[in-house]
């Protein structure tokens, strides 16, 4: 815009100059050094020569009121002569609508009709330059002043502080100060606004002490600054006894102490304070509404949000703009989303703000299709979306996986200028990950000039996310060689995927650097410290960080019931639950899940029942871990028929439930039964995975349906696009073993296309040692020695069968191999749980307190199943020794201790369920065909493979395992 200027000299000139100055010549003397009051400037005597024409035309205001003014003032210009006062009223509209042209025009005819000398004009003019920035102007008229002026320097300190110069503003305040201008109420509340902006409390302590001394103090407005100022230095203490010493605390007073606990986050203290000051009697204004509100959003509490909203009705108040914004935010981060969307449309013009807290909301509250559904009808509206919209909608695309959406909000960030934003470039480095295009993740977070630990963080945790874990921790290595400052939420997050590597040694580095960097002590770096330990198996060292806690929380407990339960601890696992009830912690299905799977380990069936008690009482019936989780625990325990009822309660079955169900038919030698499951899961339409199919040929192995389980192993790929994997191999192999069909299992082993595993040339041992094949055992016992060299397994069946075939000198050779190798034989374990507890037998066990007991009753079954035809199968055993001799340590089993226990430690008629960490042996496998039938009880024995149900004299496997 171009303001056309005359310029006259009567006496120097007889023609008239007409001059161009432009609005760029005026932003020029807009300067923020403190010695831009004397450069830029024309002198004096210039600009008193210049003055406005008023042309209709070239006349733009902001405000029709101003602009009916000045036609009147045009009109009645040589009738102004005489009357400023006149001037003043229109300055005075100028300053409130901030119509610099104008106000510059009035100033032109101020300068032409001699009142720029007007010290009240003067004052007008020096607020509105300063109010419109254009603070070169506001400070040449002060220095023109011949006397210090406080209300002309209280109006130039306002402008600064008002448009956030803060430091212009200081310096202005201790000029006065040197100049000798005494403050007043206006000049106390811009000086103390400007100490608290730049949070400066010993500066702000020497003006409230110059407050005190001059006695403005007791003045209102100074007072509420006072509060503000103390507040905003975190002395909220001094700053609520300032507020307390407030003779007359109004509206304006209660609003500015409670907003300063909203902006410190002390929402509650906020509340309290809102609930005070209505009690008192104080009405709230459109203000306290606001303020309060903001309060309610921090909470995230709608109910109190939603009583605010119903006293500002019951008030009468209007509805501005602030107002309905603030409401917005609240009940959208209050997550009612549907009481955010009726007061946005109650908005008759939404700004940018509205639409940023009603898509925020959206987001945060997951309801990002609505978000995004949002966004168009911004655009729609003709409002154009800023910085803080696309962050939002990129968070909206990011949990979607709009890959698409999120490259075009990245190109509107670009044409904004706005992609290279700290804030923007993070979102967009979050969208990309979470959409697994980690490569365009990696160049979002290379275009950024300056990089911060959020940009890190996120950056990281793509990569762990993705699955990329060795780049994840690539990446914090790189951090910390260059010095970059990390914080706790990187350490959590490297830590993710140090237990997915299962990198110990990183786990301890980072543990090291955690309390040298003093971090240590944060919450969630002690967790994710406890969880990665445990998942690196080093139970000791999650122990010890687990005890040294200094707090008790569910995250803990979690981690550490988990680890305990993955990795066989399942006794101490239940005994931290029970610590855990004693804390008053309440479970979690994620923590209700690992001790129904630690159950499922111990074969504790009464402990299981117990926490499906408790899952049913915190509702956890519905989540589907849970629920999986109870079905695995009820079929590994020995109760089928609990299991296949907790599996027909889930409602929305995955393929984990389907092949939970499947497994535990299989286990139990229900082949046909997981066989008729297995082809019901297809007919509803989900498809197997590996797993299930592992399932699937388990169930053929243990029922012996060789025919189908070849079916199933040779159209898997066709059926179902699943190649079969060593597993997959492993249990073709053990069936056609099983079955006698030595031959096939060879062939199937060197058609092979990749390196057969232990698990294959195991199952081609314990074939060989079924059918007593000694060259096929030492085939495939001497490709084991090569692949597991440590497992004793492989030497003890081995021996068995040499020992089968009566070649003791074999059997003595194998036992120097295992000596020479320092590979022991592992102990074989039962466990039973009577009455909550569960207890350990190994051979020949007299730990016991009722061994004597224990001991008496086998004696008894002996000779009670010695009438009954029982005979102790003496060939199984391959300790070189005389017959009596083993027939003694075939008595002294530790299953066969275990039932024995249970006999004299149960009811008459009650189950027995025994838990063994080898295979049963066949000797034992006999022994309980008779004890069963004899006591009339059923025996349940979980061994390494699978159950054997022994009722009425015969076993559920068919002899066949």
């Amino acid at each position: 815009m171009a303001v056309v200027c005359k310029a006259y000299n009567s006496q120097a000139y007889g023609r008239v100059t007409v001059r161009k100055f432009s609005s760029n010549s005026m932003l020029s003397m807009n300067k923020t050094s403190p010695k831009f009051w004397r450069i830029n400037l024309l002198p004096h005597s210039i600009f008193e020569r210049f003055y406005l024409s008023f042309i209709s035309a070239t006349i733009h205001t902001s405000s029709a009121t101003v602009k009916d003014s000045l036609t009147t003032l045009v009109l009645t210009s040589q009738s102004l002569t005489k009357h400023p006062i006149s001037y003043s009223k229109l300055l005075s509209q100028c300053v409130a609508s901030k119509s610099l042209t104008s106000g510059m025009e009035v100033h032109a005819h101020l300068i032409k009709f001699g009142f720029s000398r007007n010290q009240s004009l003067r004052n007008h003019l020096v607020t509105l330059y300063s109010k419109c920035r254009r603070f070169g102007y506001a400070r040449k008229l002060v220095d023109e002043s011949s006397e210090p002026d406080v209300v002309s320097w209280s109006s130039l300190l306002s402008g600064y502080v008002q448009n956030g110069f803060v430091e212009e503003g200081l310096l202005v305040f201790n000029e006065m100060c040197l100049l000798g201008v005494k403050c007043n109420e206006f000049t106390f509340p811009s000086v103390l606004k400007a100490c608290s902006m730049k949070r400066d409390l010993n500066m702000g302590r020497k003006v409230h002490g110059m407050a005190v001394v001059t006695g403005f103090e007791s003045d209102g407005f100074v007072a509420n600054t006072l509060v503000v100022l103390y507040a905003k230095c975190g002395l909220l203490d001094d700053s609520r006894r300032l507020f307390s010493g407030i003779a007359e605390r109004n509206v304006v007073s209660w609003n500015a102490l409670f907003s300063c606990y909203v902006q410190s986050e002390l929402g509650v203290e906020a509340v309290n304070l809102f609930k005070e000051m209505v009690r008192n009697g104080i009405r709230p204004n459109e203000f306290s509404i606001s303020i309060i509100l903001n309060a309610c959003a921090g909470l995230q509490d709608g109910d109190l949000g939603m009583k605010v909203h119903g006293l500002m009705l019951k008030l009468g108040l209007d509805l501005d703009q602030f107002s309905a914004n603030a409401l917005v935010d609240m009940y959208s981060k209050a997550g009612e989303i549907e009481g955010a969307v009726a007061v946005f449309q109650e908005i008759a013009h939404p700004d940018v703000v509205s639409w940023n807290a009603i898509i925020a909301g959206c987001v945060l509250h997951d309801r990002n299709d609505l978000a995004l559904t949002l966004l168009d009808e911004m655009k729609s509206s003709g409002t154009y979306p800023n910085m803080f919209t696309l962050s939002s909608a990129l968070k909206a695309c990011a949990a979607m996986g709009f890959k698409d959406l999120g490259r075009q909000l990245h190109s509107s960030l670009i044409k904004m200028d706005a992609d290279s934003d700290l804030f923007s470039a993070v979102g967009l480095i979050d969208m990309y990950s979470k959409c697994e295009i980690m490569d365009d993740a990696r160049r979002a977070f290379d275009s950024m000039t300056k990089k911060d630990v959020i940009a890190w963080n996120a950056l990281i945790s793509g990569c762990s996310q993705c699955g990329d874990d060795l780049e994840a921790v690539s990446l914090f290595s790189k951090m910390f060689s260059e010095d970059i400052d990390f914080n706790q939420t990187t350490l959590s997050t490297v830590l993710k995927s140090v237990a997915s590597l299962q990198a110990i040694k990183v786990c301890k580095q980072i543990h090291t650097i955690s309390i040298k960097s003093g971090i240590y002590s944060d919450f969630y770096v002690i967790n994710s410290l406890l969880d990665t330990y445990g998942k690196c198996k080093h139970i000791d060292e999650a122990s010890k960080i687990f005890e040294e806690r200094t707090w008790e929380d569910l995250v803990a407990y979690t981690s550490m019931i988990t680890a305990f339960s993955q990795y066989g601890d399942g006794e101490e696992a239940l005994k931290l639950y029970l610590q855990m009830q004693d804390a008053d912690i309440k479970p979690d299905p994620f923590i209700c899940s690992s001790l129904l799977n630690a159950c499922a380990n111990l074969s504790a069936y009464e402990q299981g029942k117990q926490l499906h008690v408790h899952a049913i009482k915190f509702g956890f019936m519905c989540d589907i871990f849970a629920s999986n989780s109870l079905v695995n625990m009820y079929a590994k325990c020995g109760s089928i028929e609990d299991a296949d009822r907790a599996f027909s309660e889930i409602p929305n079955r995955g393929i984990i439930s389907w092949s939970a169900m499947i497994g535990g038919y299989a286990q139990h030698g229900h082949g046909k039964e997981a066989l008729q499951l297995f082809n019901q899961m297809l007919r509803d339409g989900v498809p197997p995975n590996h797993i299930t199919l592992v399932s699937v040929l388990c169930a053929c192995n243990h029922a012996g349906l060789v025919e189908e389980g070849k079916q199933y192993f040779e159209k898997m790929e066709e059926m179902f696009g699943i190649k079969p994997t060593q597993e997959h191999y492993a249990c073709m192999i053990d069936l056609l073993g099983r079955s006698g069909k030595l031959n096939e299992a060879v062939e199937l082993v060197n058609s092979i296309p990749f390196e057969a595993d232990g698990s294959v040339w195991g199952a081609l041992l314990g074939a060989a040692r079924i059918h007593k094949n000694i060259e096929l055992g030492q085939k495939a016992a001497e490709m084991l020695f090569d692949l597991e060299p440590e497992k004793s397994g492989t030497h003890i069946l081995l021996a068995n069968i040499y020992a089968s075939a009566g070649m003791w000198e074999n059997v003595a050779k194998v036992r120097k191999l295992m000596k020479d190798s320092k590979v022991k034989k592992e102990p074989g374990m039962s466990w039973i749980e009577i009455k909550d507890k569960v207890y350990t037998f190994i051979v020949g066990d007299r730990s016991h307190s009722r061994s004597d007991e224990i001991y008496a009753k086998l004696d008894q079954l002996g000779d009670l199943l010695s009438k009954a035809g029982y005979s102790p199968i003496v060939e199984i055993d391959i300790h070189n020794v005389n017959k009596s001799e083993k027939e003694k340590l075939l008595y002294h089993h530790s299953e066969k201790l275990a039932v024995a226990y249970g006999l004299i430690a149960t009811p008459p008629g009650a189950p027995i369920r025994v838990k063994k960490n080898l295979r049963i042996c066949i000797d034992c496998h006999t022994f309980f065909k008779f004890v069963c039938k004899m006591v009339s009880r059923e025996i349940i024995v979980r061994d390494i493979n699978r159950f054997h149900h022994f009722k009425d004299g015969s076993c559920s496997c068919g002899d066949y395992w």
